[in-house]
């Protein structure tokens, strides 16, 4: 069993509770939170034995930590948790910035923990099938991928209160927490491209409500668009020339089509038997129970890239965080 801990109490956290608790060698143990109140409370919802508000005792009592605070937070709890010797599953984005992922990978390797982050599309078994079927369509000149949703969270903006989603401070916007579902399976699939272009929608707040990207590679380009502020029914496709795949949601992906150039379609039902996020904590579980401090799919390398693409979005969009000035 591995004794899991989890820092922050949103609902996410809740999800990946739900999902825990679906694996086998899972075993929640204890919930950190910024106040006592706030811990207890958390902690009789989910019948959780330890409850604290300093990261650093948790570790007595944890194998692992999956940390769901503030995207501001992250870098600073789950370098806390490593140097105590705490393995590490940190929600997406990982970090405010390229600088912090890169102190929270020597720390990683320092201490000789695993460190991955909480992408669950990449781990899903659609994805498999998606790379699978790569070889079928021949060489690729276009990886397209839309995810635009309009966030609950909008209509108190609208009204009038900012709420974190659209709070720079914690490091939020819609490239952060929307856009980076279209980037991160872009750089598993095809690596660092050689040139970034956005454009975007900056809210009053300080954060980004929408945009789009441009991915340049040598020999093929990757279009992305994403929103909190309107939806969108798009699908997401990887085209070629000998032919396309179709992907129902880039986020959370179940149902390929392959369609060939030669009109032969096949589609495919990847569908997830279990919750959307049981996959990312099964694969660091048996990372853990391997001895790995890496994953073959969530790479670091992956994560860097990813980081790196959104600070030089973020760049051309004006958009800066209070991260970005902490040295």
């Amino acid at each position: 069993m591995i004794r899991f801990g989890v820092i922050g109490t949103n609902w996410i956290t809740d999800f990946f509770i739900e999902a825990g608790k679906q694996h086998q060698q899972f075993e929640l143990t204890a919930v950190c939170s910024r106040t006592m109140e706030k811990a207890e409370q958390y902690a009789d919802k989910h019948s959780i034995p330890f409850k604290f508000t300093n990261v650093e005792e948790m570790a007595a009592v944890v194998d692992a930590v999956y940390i769901a605070t503030p995207n501001s937070l992250h870098a600073e709890y789950a370098i806390q948790m490593m140097k105590q010797g705490i393995h590490v599953l940190c929600e997406k984005p990982i970090a405010s910035n390229t600088q912090q992922l890169h102190e929270m990978i020597q720390t990683a390797k320092k201490y000789n923990v695993l460190l991955m982050e909480a992408i669950k599309s990449t781990l899903m078994p659609a994805f498999s099938v998606i790379q699978e079927n790569m070889k079928q369509i021949g060489k690729v000149r276009r990886y397209f991928a839309s995810y635009c949703q309009y966030s609950s969270r909008y209509d108190a903006y609208r009204e009038g209160t900012v709420l974190n989603a659209f709070r720079p401070e914690f490091s939020n916007g819609s490239l952060m927490d929307i856009g980076i579902y279209c980037i991160y399976p872009a750089v598993v699939l095809f690596g660092k491209p050689n040139s970034v272009k956005a454009t975007g929608y900056m809210l009053e707040s300080g954060v980004d409500g929408e945009g789009s990207l441009l991915l340049q590679y040598d020999e093929m380009d990757a279009v992305m668009m994403y929103s909190k502020i309107s939806n969108s029914t798009l699908h997401s496709e990887i085209q070629a020339e000998d032919g396309t795949i179709h992907i129902n949601r880039i986020n959370e992906p179940d149902l390929v089509t392959v369609h060939k150039r030669n009109s032969s379609t096949e589609t495919i039902d990847a569908s997830y038997k279990q919750h959307s996020m049981y996959y990312e904590i099964d694969e660091f579980i048996r990372l853990l129970l391997e001895g790995k401090v890496e994953s073959k799919v969530n790479t670091h390398q992956a994560s860097l890239i990813t980081m790196e693409i959104m600070d030089e979005a973020r760049k051309q969009l004006g958009l800066r965080y209070a991260a970005d000035d902490q040295r």
